[in-house]
């Protein structure tokens, strides 16, 4: 007897999987990530009321994530406005458990205020702190003590000696079949100061995707997970979901 409900999962996996094939999506995909980047399309979108600073695609294959692993403790480096902390957090709060630990080395006071107000701020705890001192990742391993699900996102300095760093501070924590996302790989791919009038340290050679090669040759614990990347399409995080296979 057939069960429908498998066989459209199964739909689902083949579709996506011919995607690594389909040429013309891949192509469109490029274009777009291109020009939405140099665009700063990302900064457009809010979640309940914070700016978000993330493509809706990670976004939802985050929540994906999040479901399937159903983590005590969400760690994100970087904070910005705060709003992919509020997403994380409200996600848990649907869940019914966890709470999420943002890490900055400079929370500004007019985003801790709108954080800290909002209703999502019961499941949240943030650290002032650069998230490669050790004494920062002390706080962060203690309040990981006890916690059996874990899940980490690396989105703040883009440098590779910074993120390289970041991923060997943090990878440890990771449970597993749970992620360490890196997000901003899409670096790589992008022509530099791809945002006219903006400077940054990171480059083509210098991102966190040069760094993420630079750990799994070092790290066989890990692997990308291909799957989302042909999934979602457009995203800054290609070839960033990588998962603790052991």
């Amino acid at each position: 007897m057939s069960n429908p409900v498998q066989e459209f999962i199964q739909e689902c996996k083949d579709r996506v999987n011919s995607y690594a094939h389909n040429q013309e999506l891949k192509d469109a995909a490029t274009t777009f990530n291109t020009a939405s980047n140099k665009a700063q399309y990302s900064y457009n979108f809010k979640w309940m009321g914070r700016p978000i600073i993330q493509y809706p695609q990670d976004m939802m294959a985050m929540q994906e994530l999040i479901w399937e692993i159903q983590p005590d403790l969400i760690i994100e480096t970087g904070i910005a406005h705060g709003g992919s902390l509020i997403f994380y957090a409200s996600l848990l709060e649907l869940i019914g458990k966890g709470e999420v630990l943002g890490i900055d080395i400079d929370i500004r006071e007019h985003n801790r205020k709108e954080i800290e107000k909002h209703p999502m701020y019961k499941r949240i705890k943030m650290i002032q702190g650069s998230s490669v001192d050790k004494a920062t990742a002390d706080l962060v391993y203690e309040a990981a003590k006890g916690k059996e699900k874990v899940l980490v996102v690396l989105d703040s300095n883009h440098t590779h000696a910074h993120v390289l760093d970041e991923l060997r501070y943090y990878a440890p924590l990771v449970t597993l079949n749970s992620y360490i996302v890196v997000f901003d790989t899409i670096v790589e791919n992008l022509p530099d100061n791809y945002i006219p009038g903006m400077i940054r340290p990171w480059g083509i050679g210098n991102n966190p995707m040069t760094a993420v090669d630079a750990f799994l040759k070092e790290n066989d614990q890990f692997e990308i997970n291909t799957d989302i990347d042909h999934k979602i399409q457009i995203s800054v995080a290609p070839r960033g979901y990588l998962k603790r296979v052991k």
